[in-house]
């Protein structure tokens, strides 16, 4: 999934960096994702740790890790995406809102994906509500959709806005497939909460940290992405179509500092990591700051080239120079 502020080039980088300072053996260990995204570095350590604790406050990145985490054993419905990929089209939620030719006008998705994305959608939660599948089946489900949506989707790269016209991508025509995970001996947790809240719930050994960077709030980013993971009724606003979400503290420069140093207080994991970066709204030096009254504070850097998108065929298209940085801190528990 192409996804703002992803660890999937930098996870060689932070999973070299947490094993030099925790040691090689992290069979017995659990290792929390706070901020878990689409889940990339809970899955980089799923097969190494006890058991994995991913999180995030939005629904759709639930449901990523509900299925790329929490999912461990085998399942077994290839005949599903079959009969999904196979069903009649349907004008609902997301043809009449978000694609072209539907109500609003919003062209983030074609006429025929649009009215398909509806179609599977519908087709899961009567599966659900039927008790055909198990909850295990039903995220693996939603997180296929959700992945294959994304590679169909009308945008930039983010959803904060549509082409004005639909691109090479977005017009092929949507194919379901399932969403692939790691098989593993261990169960893991998944938590959709707000990260202040929950860390005062759980405890480990590993905490990893990559909250939001900078002003841009993640649920009216990937506002498209919870609209088809819930898909609830609401009134759509704006030329977006943007729903309600929920603005984090680590988006704002007043309230970041306070949430982040309450996050370092309640936190009852020896070892804990922060990805930042030299554009984030906390400084190196702010960061270090709060880190290091609380026990050894440490810093490893690496140069990224990380992308920003234009409005051009290519998703991510002007690449940029930036400093990631991997605050370290062993708490004094």
């Amino acid at each position: 999934m192409n996804y703002i502020g992803s660890k999937n080039k930098l996870s060689s980088f932070l999973k070299k960096s947490i094993i030099n300072t925790v040691g090689n053996n992290l069979s017995e260990l659990v290792f929390c994702d706070l901020f878990a995204g689409t889940g990339i570095v809970g899955r980089t350590f799923k097969p190494l740790v006890k058991q994995v604790i991913a999180n995030d406050i939005e629904y759709y990145s639930y449901v990523l890790t509900k299925n790329y985490i929490e999912n461990h054993q085998e399942i077994d419905i290839k005949d599903y995406f079959e009969v999904l990929n196979n069903l009649e089209e349907v004008e609902g939620f997301i043809f009449n809102n978000y694609s072209e030719n539907g109500k609003a006008a919003r062209l983030y998705f074609s006429a025929e994906n649009g009215k398909k994305i509806d179609a599977i959608r519908q087709q899961i939660e009567i599966w659900k509500s039927n008790n055909q599948i198990s909850l295990n089946e039903y995220y693996f489900l939603l997180a296929s959709l959700l992945e294959s949506a994304d590679k169909v989707a009308n945008t930039a790269s983010v959803y904060g806005a549509y082409l004005k016209k639909i691109k090479k991508t977005a017009a092929k025509k949507l194919i379901f497939i399932p969403a692939n995970y790691e098989i593993t001996n261990n169960s893991h947790q998944v938590f959709n909460e707000d990260s202040n809240e929950l860390i005062q719930k759980i405890k480990g050994d590993i905490l990893y940290l990559d909250p939001p960077y900078n002003a841009r709030q993640y649920g009216a980013n990937y506002h498209i992405l919870n609209t088809i993971a819930l898909y609830d009724d609401f009134e759509p606003k704006g030329k977006t179509g943007l729903r309600n979400y929920y603005k984090s503290s680590y988006c704002k420069k007043g309230a970041v500092k306070k949430a982040f140093e309450d996050l370092i207080k309640n936190a009852k994991f020896k070892y804990i990591f922060l990805s930042y970066n030299n554009e984030g709204l906390m400084t190196e030096n702010e960061v270090k700051n709060i880190m290091k009254s609380y026990g050894k504070y440490s810093l490893k850097t690496t140069n990224y080239r990380r992308f920003k998108a234009d409005k051009t065929e290519n998703r991510n298209h002007k690449a940029t120079s930036t400093v990631e940085y991997l605050h370290i801190l062993e708490k004094q528990l």
